[in-house]
């Protein structure tokens, strides 16, 4: 008989090669009682724990078939091999009984020849043990951990804290040279049609280093050469099992990718195991009881170190698209090794110890369960709530909350309720269609709103990517949604940004705060202002949307002001209801890079509004007010830095200062359909007097106005647009327009009376104008008059205005020459 027979009839294996003190004298029978007492000793000193202390295999025992007598050391020279320093020969004896009582027990249920072969030989093989081996198991009995048995978890005694996937490896691409072997090889064997297991399966392990390579490779080579057998689930076809007949022909269900990892495992000397149970895949139905329903899937486990670990090569192919009754192929590598506390949110295996969980959950926890999909945990997402698939709305509202840790984009999708989870191919969504809900994305969360517009059951899907990715968006979680009673609500315009607030990439685009959160902004008065923080100087673009307002008229409802570190956004509502206010922004001096959406922000006006006679002026520019442009041009100390400016009386002035000296030009104008009396370029008057400037205006009647600055930035080039001002005029007094003014009137000049340029008729009107450089100034009518120069460099006089006369005009000359430059004119009423 074997040693290695004889040995598995005793009460305990040995693992582990103990030191015992040097003695010439040992014999073959202390051999074994010094194994014993080196096992007691171990025990004592809690190496091994007593319960495992039974399960412990000889590695010291070996087949005496395999080393002939001749090479076989004598019984010292085991002795010596297994010294120990801490133990005497005195100890040895007095231990022995430890051995012997174990042993007799054990020894009493078998024949007493067969207990007496069984002793010698096993006596015997133990003395031939090599000092190396003796001395390699010593080292590895500090580490040693039991193998479980099927789904069985190791004591706490005996084993440190269960290892996680990540613990095993730190990320995919550790398997690069292994996934690459497992492919080409794969392909190789198709293309030559060897369709045996064990072949394929050492092929593909090929120049594996150790257990988790080789079961990466098999996994790999499952996911990329099976597809799932959508004929032979729904019955068109006969469904393909056997594991020849799933790899010659390329297809089969679960059943087909786990009896054939379990093959491949079996020939490559890994333990596996088939695990059936229920999944959350093709053909369930959210929120379904599984009570007394048979189990519908298979997945394996299989052991590693010790420990065992979850996988599902079927999940990891990629999934049906019942829709169109096809296999969508798409690696996930998330369904290798996963972790039992994310594995159990799709899949429950029939019998809980292959849970793997400390805590077991039951079937109907797992039927209550929030679907996840594998996206949801590769991104590093945390349900915050709700905790339960099923959502019942309170007053017509259910919230979802989910949290991250690394900036993601977040959409949603609300439907009709369908009885089938995976019921179409609805995985990646590009934008977001629904307006029955308020999606927000804080710095560290996203929240969701939902508001059904009617009574029934809906199924809601969450969508999901990282930042800043631009690719689809892909279902990260589901839930099913009834609504009692739905909320009267106004309709919400849709918003194909998917979420309010700041996106989560504004920072990038160098957006660093705003006025106003994520949360619906009450309007007060129909007007509502928005100040955006910047990091840098950027240009900006707004869009409103009312589902009910034009959108000609709704560019009149907006006017932006850019400034290096703020972006202000002032917004009119015409109408009651929702808005959608969108915000894209660039680089200020990146004029070829394309504007990108910062933030949206819904505003819900249910006051008072704003007449569609008070929307801002057509045709404003995106500048509006002093800001970043007018700051490089050299245009600066505005009196007014606002864009919008209030006049009571109809008049106001706007001063400024030129530093570097721009031809300048100014424009007024209103809605087109207001027709003047006097052109409204007779309603702006400038006075240019060393840097500083002074627009003045006078409005004829009431009404929003704009007043458009323009400079010429180069000499000879065009007028740019500067900035524009919004001017609110509250007087219903027309005020008389200013004198018109020609090329002659030129910086230094400026005109003190009559500041009007539309005289009384038969009066005596007075004048008094400074213009540099001149040697004589006159007012020209039917007659010519001169004005004095007084001390103040003032040229003065009064003029009679006469009666039939329609015009007056201010003409200088600079010399004694009769030639005279026309400045200005004054126009007479007429007398009717």
């Amino acid at each position: 008989m074997s040693a290695k027979v004889a040995i598995q009839k005793f009460s305990f294996p040995f693992s582990c090669a103990a030191r015992l003190p040097q003695q010439d004298e040992v014999t073959q029978a202390g051999c074994i009682q010094a194994k014993a007492l080196a096992l007691h000793d171990l025990q004592e000193n809690q190496i091994i724990s007593e319960p495992n202390l039974v399960a412990v295999v000889g590695a010291l025992v070996q087949d005496e078939n395999r080393v002939p007598e001749s090479q076989q050391a004598p019984p010292m020279v085991a002795a010596q091999v297994l010294d120990s320093a801490e133990a005497s020969q005195s100890a040895v004896v007095c231990r022995r009984s430890v051995f012997e009582k174990l042993t007799i027990e054990n020894e009493d249920q078998r024949p007493a020849a067969k207990r007496q072969l069984s002793s010698e030989s096993a006596a015997r093989t133990i003395t031939v043990v090599k000092k190396s081996a003796v001395r390699k198991d010593t080292e590895e009995l500090r580490h040693l951990k039991l193998k479980p048995h099927l789904g069985q978890r190791v004591s706490s005694t005996a084993t440190a804290k269960r290892r996680c996937r990540k613990d095993l490896f730190t990320g995919s691409e550790v398997f690069h040279r292994v996934d690459s072997h497992a492919i080409r090889a794969g392909a190789e064997l198709k293309e030559k049609c060897v369709y045996d297991v064990k072949t394929i399966a050492q092929s593909i392990t090929q120049g594996t280093r150790n257990e988790l390579e080789k079961i990466r490779a098999i996994w790999v080579w499952l996911c990329h050469n099976i597809e799932y057998d959508v004929s032979g689930y729904l019955g068109h076809s006969e469904k393909v099992s056997s594991p020849e007949e799933v790899i010659a022909t390329g297809r089969g269900v679960c059943c087909g990718y786990s009896n054939l990892c379990t093959e491949m495992c079996r020939e490559v000397g890994i333990d596996c195991q088939e695990v059936p149970g229920h999944s959350k895949g093709i053909g369930y139905r959210q929120g379904q009881s599984l009570k007394n329903v048979k189990s519908d899937h298979l997945w394996n486990a299989v052991l590693l170190g010790g420990q065992w670990f979850l996988l599902d090569a079927c999940w990891g192919a990629g999934r049906v698209d019942m829709e169109h009754e096809s296999f969508v192929k798409r690696f996930d590598d998330f369904y290798f090794l996963t972790d039992p506390e994310e594995f159990i949110d799709s899949h429950f295996p029939d019998e809980e110890k292959w849970q793997l969980l400390d805590v077991p959950v039951t079937l109907e926890e797992f039927g209550r369960r929030v679907f996840k999909t594998s996206t949801f945990f590769t991104m590093g997402l945390r349900l915050i709530q709700p905790h339960q698939a099923h959502i019942v709305t309170d007053d017509g509202e259910a919230n979802v909350s989910i949290g991250f840790s690394r900036p993601a984009t977040f959409a949603y999708e609300i439907t009709q309720h369908q009885d089938l989870l995976h019921s179409g191919a609805s995985e990646q969504k590009e934008s977001n269609n629904s307006s029955y809900g308020l999606l927000t994305v804080s710095h560290r969360s996203m929240k969701l709103q939902l508001l059904p517009p009617a009574s029934g059951v809906y199924d809601v899907k969450v969508f999901a990517r990282p930042d800043p990715a631009e690719t689809p968006l892909f279902w990260v979680c589901s839930f099913t949604v009834e609504c009692p009673t739905p909320r009267a609500m106004e309709e919400i315009p849709e918003n194909p940004f998917l979420s309010w607030g700041l996106q989560t990439a504004a920072g990038s685009l160098g957006v660093a705060g705003s006025s106003q959160g994520s949360e619906v902004a009450e309007v007060a008065d129909g007007v509502f202002e928005l100040a955006l923080k910047t990091s840098r100087p950027l240009m900006v673009l707004c869009e409103l949307v009312h589902p009910e307002l034009e959108t000609a008229v709704a560019k009149r409802c907006l006017a932006t002001q850019i400034q290096p570190s703020v972006l202000n956004c002032h917004v009119l509502c015409p109408l009651r209801g929702f808005y959608r206010l969108s915000v894209f922004v660039r680089d200020y001096e990146k004029t070829d890079v394309k504007f990108h959406n910062a933030a949206n922000f819904l505003l819900h006006c249910k006051g008072k509004v704003v007449g569609m006679d008070e929307l801002f002026p057509p045709n404003l520019s995106s500048g509006c007010g002093p800001g970043t442009r007018t700051t490089e041009a050299g245009l600066i100390k505005f009196s007014h830095t606002t864009a919008l400016l209030s006049t009571q009386q109809g008049k106001c002035n706007i001063t400024f200062h030129n530093q570097r000296d721009l031809e300048l030009h100014t424009v007024l104008s209103r809605e087109e359909n207001k027709p003047a009396a006097v052109p409204l370029t007779r309603h702006l008057f400038c006075t240019y007097t060393d840097t500083k400037v002074t627009v003045s205006v006078s409005l004829p009647d009431a009404g929003v106005y704009r007043l458009g600055l323009y400079a010429k930035i180069t000499p000879g080039g065009d007028f740019s647009p500067m900035c524009d001002f919004v001017l609110r005029n509250s007087c219903d007094q027309p005020c008389p327009p200013f004198p018109s003014v020609y090329s002659a009137w030129r910086k230094g000049c400026v005109l003190f009376e009559p500041r009007v340029g539309l005289l009384e008729p038969n009066s005596w009107v007075r004048f008094r104008v400074r213009i540099p450089g001149v040697q004589r100034v006159s007012i020209v009518g039917e007659t010519r008059t001169d004005l004095k120069l007084n001390k103040s460099r003032v040229w003065e006089g009064e003029v009679f205005s006469g009666d039939g006369l329609q015009q007056l005009k201010l003409a200088a000359a600079l010399g004694e020459s009769n030639d005279m430059d026309v400045l200005m004119t004054f126009d007479i009423k007429q007398v009717v």
